[in-house]
């Protein structure tokens, strides 16, 4: 264990030097949650039946959740680069834990995020949203938050190690936008039909959306809702352990295997 925190750290450190000298894409990802935020929230605001500043405050967890599940496509993109330049092999002959190379992209992304969260919430007041909630289950959400973003992270490492193609990460990873869709991250699930509604409550994305929900006070549980959304908090737990549990494991196996 001391070992896999010694090598887990080095690779933590490389991941943070590698993502501070690319700050194009740091500014990228951090800007697009504002930018929706505001698109969202003025244009789609205004044509719904909750006011505009009761659709912000419905919003703003929404796409904190959305931005946490961005997870995917960033651990997907720079697994799959690594993999495709070489890097990945050169790091495997290195006499380091086989899950600290994987463990320390995820626990930077992770480091990344929360440093982001900053100017969204800041944002997120200046247009209406509040923490209704109090202090310590704001903290509650954001850590909830973070545990949703680690959890996602290694899903992307999976699937960025398995298909070692920069190009081919890029384009099955913007395919993952379609996730918050298909969830009650921008619009309540009850108004949906009754198969499409079924989805989106079975989706890992809207009960960690309505635990935030809940947690800061800005909406109260839906009745009669699939169980990870009417429990949101556990439900919201057991979904992140369960994703940890799949895709951590595989993820550190197809490191250690390669290309085979």
């Amino acid at each position: 264990m001391s070992m896999l925190a010694y090598d887990g750290t080095a690779m933590l450190g490389r991941q943070l030097r590698r993502i501070r000298n690319n700050p194009g894409l740091l500014v990228l990802t951090q800007t697009m949650p504002i930018t929706m935020l505001l698109f969202f929230g003025y244009v789609f605001g205004s044509a719904l039946a909750m006011p505009g500043e009761e659709y912000r405050s419905f919003l703003v967890p929404g796409l904190l959740v959305a931005t946490a599940a961005n997870g995917i496509m960033t651990g997907m993109f720079q697994a799959a680069q690594d993999a495709h330049r070489g890097v990945t092999d050169r790091l495997r002959t290195l006499p380091i834990s086989r899950a600290a190379v994987p463990l320390g992209q995820s626990i930077a992304d992770v480091v990344v995020t929360a440093a982001g969260l900053a100017p969204f919430l800041l944002v997120g007041l200046a247009v209406g949203w509040r923490v209704e909630g109090s202090a310590l289950r704001a903290a509650g959400a954001l850590a909830l938050l973070l545990l949703f973003r680690f959890a996602t992270t290694w899903i992307g490492v999976f699937l960025g190690l398995l298909t070692r193609n920069e190009e081919a990460a890029g384009q099955l990873g913007g395919a993952t936008f379609v996730l918050p869709l298909l969830s009650n991250a921008y619009i309540p699930a009850e108004g949906l039909p009754g198969w499409l509604r079924t989805l989106a409550e079975w989706n890992p994305i809207s009960a960690v959306t309505t635990a935030l929900r809940d947690l800061f006070g800005n909406a109260p549980v839906p009745e009669g809702a699939a169980w990870p959304v009417a429990h949101p908090i556990a439900g919201s737990l057991l979904w992140c352990a369960l994703l940890i549990a799949v895709f951590a494991p595989l993820a550190v196996r197809r490191y250690a295997r390669g290309e085979g």
